[in-house]
């Protein structure tokens, strides 16, 4: 099988549960990934024919997708502010409304000193963009998930980042004296009620950590309220909470900040004009 039969026949296999256009974008990944060609490279070389060991690999991607299986996860890879990020079934992968909030960061900080909270890491893919875009901060990353922290230190090793990571539950105050006063307090928690679960493309569902998702439906605002309660006791002055948010609760988020003191709090939407992201101070 030649390189253009192969993509060809991944984007047709893929179609079924992704649609020609998705199933098209997944199979250029996976052929950029594969050959380690991109695609002019391969248009030159197309009829260059895989090796055994890369038809192996072909096979066992294309299953891998055919049964639903997320193309990052598949290949181990996910890019993020423009890092590649090694991602599994540990994390989430991240998210384009994700860089949007680190871009705000990063705007807003400027050469400003401090330090930094990623409050919920998983793949480390906050932490590490801020580390790296901030030079001077000193950085710091909890999660509750054992597995998630092993996932963001060997992204942190690989991408040279200076990051402290933690292992601890921030739902539980008590554990916080383990953690310093900080300027900048970040976090992608998780936010979505799990009475939406049934509305979810069932490859980010059956796939991806439901502990890093979902939150009950009776409290779905806890880590909110949590952070509040954190941000009004450690952050120094001149800092502020930059916090991803569901699209439908930016109201909500607000009144839960407010209650804890915050005097501003911003609600930003992404690109998609979707109400995504929110900055609080105190």
């Amino acid at each position: 099988m030649d390189l253009l039969q192969a993509q060809r026949q991944l984007g047709v296999a893929l179609e079924g549960r992704y649609g020609s256009r998705e199933g098209a974008l997944i199979a250029d990944w996976v052929m950029e990934h594969l050959p380690g060609l991109r695609k002019l490279d391969r248009l030159v070389r197309k009829t260059e024919v895989f090796s055994a060991a890369a038809l192996r690999l072909y096979d066992r991607y294309t299953a891998e997708l055919v049964a639903g299986r997320p193309v990052q996860y598949v290949l181990g890879e996910s890019w993020f502010g423009g890092l590649k990020f090694y991602v599994d079934e540990r994390v989430l992968i991240p998210r384009p409304e994700t860089e949007e909030l680190v871009d705000w960061v990063l705007a807003e900080a400027g050469e400003n000193k401090g330090a930094v909270l990623d409050v919920g890491t998983g793949s480390g893919c906050i932490a590490i963009t801020l580390a790296r875009g901030l030079p001077d901060a000193a950085v710091y990353a909890v999660d509750v998930s054992a597995g998630a922290l092993t996932v963001a230190k060997r992204n942190a090793g690989e991408l040279e980042a200076a990051v402290r990571f933690l292992e601890l539950n921030f739902l539980d105050d008590s554990s916080w004296e383990r953690l310093p006063a900080v300027r900048w307090l970040v976090s992608n928690p998780p936010y979505i009620p799990a009475r939406e679960r049934h509305t979810m493309a069932p490859h980010v569902v059956d796939a991806e950590p439901a502990l890093a998702l979902f939150v009950p439906d009776e409290d779905a605002l806890v880590f909110y309220r949590v952070l509040g309660m954190f941000a009004k006791k450690r952050l120094v002055a001149g800092g502020a909470l930059y916090a991803e948010i569901h699209e439908e609760l930016g109201a909500a988020v607000t009144g839960i900040l407010i209650q804890q003191g915050a005097l501003e709090v911003i609600v930003r939407k992404d690109l998609q004009g979707k109400d995504r992201m929110v900055k609080a101070t105190w």
